[in-house]
C-alpha cells in the first residue's frame, strides 16, 4: 500500500467528518453562537479571557499533542499497519473527537469548570472525588511516561560519540525554554507588540535549532536528563503561567505546524510504500509478553485516536478562553482530527521500513527527515528538527500534566470549608506529584506505556460518562457519547486486567498494584453513576405517582 494514499485518504475523511458529523453534533448538542461563554461572563484576564479561535487552537493543540500520537501508533505497529490506521481514522472521528469536543462544551456550560466539577453537578460529590483521584493517578503516569521518553530521546552515549542527534535536539530544547521565558517577559510584562515579537521569536527558535545542530554542548546521560527534566517540570508547575507555559505553547505551535507541513509535503513527493505487514493476526508475542489485538491495540495507539488527558486540558484551560460556542468545534473537534494526521504520519514513518529501531522519537525523526530530504533539507538537520518538534510535543504535555496534577492534589487535600492544609501548599503538592512520577521512571516508558494507555483511555471513558450524564440531564440525545463510552470501558477495563496480571507475573508489583487500583476506582465510579440515575428515576416515579 502506498503511504500517500493512506495520508490523503485520512485527511479527506477528517475534512468530510469535520463538516458533516461535526455539523450533526453541533445541531443536536445545541451549540449557540450567540450565547456568552465563561471567557466573557467570568472574565478576569487571568484565567478567563477570550482568545481568537486560531490562537486558541494553537494553544490547545500544543497542549494535547504530546508524545502519544507518535509513540502510540509506532508501538502498535506490531499488529500491522491496517488495524492501526483504521483505529486512528475511525477513533479520531467518532470517539476521540467527540470526547474532546464534548468535554470542552460541557465545561463551557458549567462556567468553564473541570470535568470533575461536571461530574459533581450531574452525578454527585463522591463521583467527583473518585474521578479526581483516578485523574490524578493517570497524570502521574503521563508525567512518568513522557519524562522517560524525553530523557531517552535526548540521552548521549559517550561510547557512541557519532550518535549525536539526541544531544543536538536536547541542546536546542534547553535554549528554547530560555527563549520562551524571555518572550513571555517582554510580551506580558513589557507590552511588546505580539506580531513583531512572534516574528522575532520564531526566527530565534530556528536559530536555537541551528545552534543545537552546530554546537551540541548539552551531552547528558539518560539519568542526567531525568534529573534535568524533573527540575524543569517542578519549576514549570510553580512559575507564573505567563512566564513559561503560555509562551512555550504559543511558540511551539509554529514548530509543530512546520513539522507537520514538512512531513506531508515529503510524503507527497517520496510516496513511500508500506513495508511492514498489513496485519499479523490477533496475537503478537508469546507467554506473558503476548499481546492481543483486543484490547491492547486500542490502548497502545492511545492518544492517536482518543486521550482522556485531552478532557483535562479542554476543561482546565481551553474552556476559559473560548470566545464563542461556535469556536468549540474548531478547538475541540478540529484539534483532535489534526492530531489524527500526526498519528498517521507516525504510522507511515515506522511502516515504510522493516525493523525500524530506536526510541519512538528517533524512528519518527528518521522517517520524516528522509521525507523532507526530498525537497532539499539535509537528513541530519531534518532529524534534529523533528526530534526537537517531538520533544516540544512531550514537554508541553509535561508542563500541563504536572500543573494539572498539582491543581488536583491541592483540591483533594483542601478541607471541605476551603481551609488549606500543609499538603495543599503549591510547592509541597508539586513535589509530591513529581516525586511519585519519578518513582516510576525506573521501569522505563516501555513498561509504563501499557498502563498509561489503559488509564488514559479509561479516563476518556469516564469523561464520556460525565458528558453523557450532563446531556441526559439536559434532555438532549447522548447516544453519540454513550456508544463510545461503552466501547472504551470494555477495552480499558479488559486491558487493565491484562496489565495487572502481566506485571504481577513479571514482579513489577508497583505497576501491577496501580493497575488494580485504577480498575477498582473505575468500577466504583460506574456503579455510583448508575445508582445515581436509578435513584433519580425512582424519585421521579414516586413524584409522578
Amino acid at each position: 500500500m502506498n503511504s500517500l494514499t493512506l495520508l490523503l485518504l485520512g485527511i479527506v475523511l477528517f475534512l468530510v467528518a469535520y463538516v458533516t458529523y461535526g455539523g450533526y453534533l453541533a445541531n443536536h448538542w445545541g451549540i449557540d453562537p450567540e450565547k456568552k461563554t465563561p471567557a466573557h461572563t467570568k472574565r478576569d484576564n487571568i484565567d478567563y479571557c477570550p482568545a481568537d479561535a486560531k490562537v486558541l487552537l494553537g494553544h490547545h493543540f500544543s497542549s494535547i499533542a504530546g508524545a502519544g500520537p507518535i509513540t502510540g501508533p509506532i508501538a502498535a505497529a506490531v499488529f500491522g499497519w491496517l488495524p492501526v490506521y483504521l483505529w486512528i481514522v475511525l477513533g479520531s472521528i467518532f470517539v476521540g473527537g467527540v470526547h474532546d469536543w464534548g468535554s470542552l462544551f460541557a465545561s463551557i456550560r458549567h462556567d468553564g469548570k473541570s470535568i470533575g466539577e461536571v461530574i459533581r453537578v450531574n452525578i454527585g460529590e463522591n463521583g467527583k472525588k473518585l474521578f479526581n483521584l483516578f485523574a490524578y493517578l493517570t497524570l502521574i503516569l503521563v508525567v512518568a511516561a513522557f519524562t522517560d521518553i524525553c530523557a531517552s530521546t535526548f540521552a548521549f552515549d559517550a561510547a557512541k560519540p557519532e550518535a549525536i542527534s539526541g544531544a543536538q535536539a536536547g541542546t536546542a530544547s534547553i535554549l528554547f525554554i530560555f527563549l520562551a521565558m524571555v518572550f513571555g517577559f517582554f510580551v506580558y510584562r513589557k507590552g511588546a507588540n505580539l506580531v513583531l515579537s512572534s516574528v522575532i521569536g520564531v526566527a530565534l527558535l530556528f536559530f536555537c535549532i541551528w545552534i543545537g545542530y552546530q554546537f551540541p554542548f548539552v551531552k547528558l546521560s539518560k539519568f542526567g536528563w531525568d534529573i534535568v527534566l524533573i527540575i524543569y517540570i517542578f519549576l514549570a508547575s510553580t512559575l507564573p503561567v505567563w512566564f513559561l507555559l503560555q509562551p512555550r505553547d504559543y511558540l511551539c505551535s509554529f514548530l509543530l505546524y512546520a513539522m507537520l507541513i514538512g512531513a506531508v509535503i515529503g510524503v507527497i513527493i517520496v510516496r513511500p510504500a508500506m513495508a511492514i505487514p498489513a496485519s499479523v493476526g490477533f496475537t503478537v508475542g508469546e507467554g506473558i509478553k503476548s499481546q492481543y489485538l483486543f484490547p491492547m491495540l486500542f490502548v497502545t495507539v492511545a492518544c492517536g485516536a482518543i486521550s482522556g488527558f485531552h478532557s483535562l486540558v479542554g476543561s482546565g484551560t481551553s474552556s476559559k478562553q473560548l470566545n464563542t460556542e461556535k469556536d468549540s468545534k474548531l478547538v475541540g473537534y478540529g484539534a483532535m482530527l489534526i492530531e489524527g494526521v500526526v498519528a498517521i504520519m507516525a504510522l507511515i514513518a515506522v511502516g515504510y521500513v522493516v525493523g525500524a529501531k530506536g526510541t519512538p522519537a528517533q524512528i519518527f525523526a528518521n522517517g520524516v527527515a528522509d521525507f523532507m530530504n526530498s525537497f532539499g533539507i539535509p537528513v541530519p538537520v531534518g532529524t534534529v528538527f523533528v526530534i526537537l518538534a517531538f520533544s516540544a510535543f512531550a514537554l508541553t504535555s509535561l508542563d500541563t500534566a504536572t500543573r494539572l496534577g498539582r491543581y488536583m492534589f491541592q483540591e483533594m487535600t483542601t478541607k471541605a470549608d476551603g481551609t488549606k492544609t500543609a499538603l495543599s501548599n503549591m510547592y509541597v503538592s508539586t513535589a509530591i506529584t513529581v516525586g511519585l512520577s519519578a518513582l516510576l521512571l525506573t521501569y522505563g516508558y516501555q513498561k509504563i506505556w501499557p498502563i498509561f494507555g489503559s488509564a488514559n483511555q479509561l479516563l476518556a471513558g469516564l469523561s464520556l460518562l460525565a458528558v453523557s450524564a450532563w446531556l441526559a440531564k439536559s434532555g438532549k440525545k447522548n447516544f453519540m457519547t454513550v456508544i463510545p463510552m461503552i466501547f472504551m470501558f470494555a477495552v480499558t477495563l479488559t486491558a487493565l486486567v491484562f496489565v495487572s496480571r502481566n506485571n504481577f507475573l513479571s514482579e513489577n508489583y508497583i505497576i501491577g498494584t496501580l493497575a488494580a487500583i485504577l480498575f477498582v476506582l473505575a468500577i466504583v465510579l460506574i456503579i455510583t453513576t448508575i445508582n445515581t440515575f436509578l435513584g433519580k428515576k425512582s424519585k421521579q416515579g414516586k413524584i409522578s405517582a
